[in-house]
């Protein structure tokens, strides 16, 4: 079995709930034939990363490093691993184990995610009982089949976001066959909805972005939206009632708001949502049935998908708007996206030697 170059992997971990990291090091697990182990250069924070320091998704196991936006370059691979070379760089998303078989319901899908062997890239455990630690440190170890390759034309700064809000917008577009001119809503132009605003506009979707904030009106535009609504106006939400064929709901709307959402679809409209937020929705059955729209979920994208995310990126010029941390500062950096005023992902910088 090939060894890995770092025994010790040196990160910032949360000690129990809240949002406060501090450094610690872990032993990581043995490096299997089909694994490779990753120097970290850049880490995305996410969303999830701050529901799952702060418990809000369900119990998290502490230690935890967290972070699922990792790009890094190759530094040791099994001996089984032949698509990878050291000095690759490569991103990994929030899953780094699925079985792929092809009699796996989920995998066999392109649902990986959703494999009952699946492991995520933190907050999740191993077969063998080893605990799955994060981005926010020096190093990783992944299955190799859950790390990509970054195309050449993509700085590496921008590619960790598009790991895990990159492929969580794109994978439900290409499941629902989001198409050219499909009437396309945005709900919450956030660190997900400026991404998905970019890849919908991409596929050739008229976009119409909603937030209630109009200061983002033109920056909307600029992405790629075709209109944006202000809904706090009502004139401006009324003349889009009954329009939309689709909806991405990507930020943590208030439960009251769903029959509202609802009332911008088409008849046989599919409403798709991105965020978890707490509690339940509320809305009538009628509401459903006298338009007849769907509403569905999606959780993150399969290896597949993953990969064409990349690859749309890239060929698309999608790129996340970012504000870039040094990893020192990480504590200072998940207040900034606790208060709401990332604009729109935040990216941590790693210490770089040659």
């Amino acid at each position: 079995m090939v060894q890995g170059k770092i025994s010790e992997i040196h990160g910032w971990a949360a000690m129990g709930p809240g949002l406060k990291v501090e450094p610690w090091s872990y032993t990581p697990r043995p490096l299997d034939d089909n694994d490779i182990e990753i120097k970290i250069e850049y880490s995305g924070i996410c969303g999830s990363d701050l529901h799952t320091l702060k418990e809000e998704w369900g119990p998290t196991m502490f230690p935890a490093i967290v972070g699922h936006e990792i790009v890094g370059k190759v530094i040791t691979k099994g001996s089984k691993v032949t698509e990878f070379k050291e000095g690759d760089l490569v991103g990994v998303g929030a899953q780094v184990y699925g079985c792929l078989q092809g009699d796996c319901n989920a995998c066999s899908h392109d649902l990986d995610p959703h494999c009952p062997k699946s492991v995520f890239t933190y907050n999740s455990k191993y077969a063998d009982g080893h605990q799955a630690q994060g981005g926010y440190a020096e190093a990783v170890r992944v299955n190799a089949n859950y790390a990509f390759k970054i195309p050449d034309d993509i700085d590496p700064v921008h590619a960790a976001p598009l790991m895990c809000a990159g492929v969580t917008v794109f994978a439900p577009m290409l499941r629902k066959g989001v198409k050219e001119g499909d009437r396309v809503g945005i709900v919450g132009i956030g660190g997900l909805g400026h991404l998905a605003i970019q890849y919908a506009h991409a596929l050739g979707a008229e976009v119409v972005a909603f937030s209630h904030s109009p200061n983002k009106r033109q920056q909307c535009l600029e992405l790629g939206a075709s209109k944006f609504v202000d809904t706090s106006d009502k004139d401006e939400v009324d003349a889009v009632r009954h329009t939309l064929d689709y909806l991405f709901i990507t930020s943590n709307s208030k439960s009251s708001q769903y029959s509202e959402f609802l009332s911008w679809m088409a008849f046989e409209g599919t409403v798709v949502l991105l965020a978890i937020p707490e509690g339940h929705m509320t809305f009538a059955p009628y509401d459903i049935i006298s338009t007849e729209v769907s509403i569905t979920g999606s959780m993150i994208g399969g290896v597949n998908v993953l990969k064409k995310t990349l690859e749309f990126a890239s060929q698309n010029n999608i790129r996340p708007i970012i504000e870039k941390y040094p990893i020192g500062q990480v504590n200072e950096a998940l207040q900034h996206m606790d208060k709401g005023q990332a604009r729109y992902r935040i990216v941590l910088t790693h210490e770089i030697s040659g």
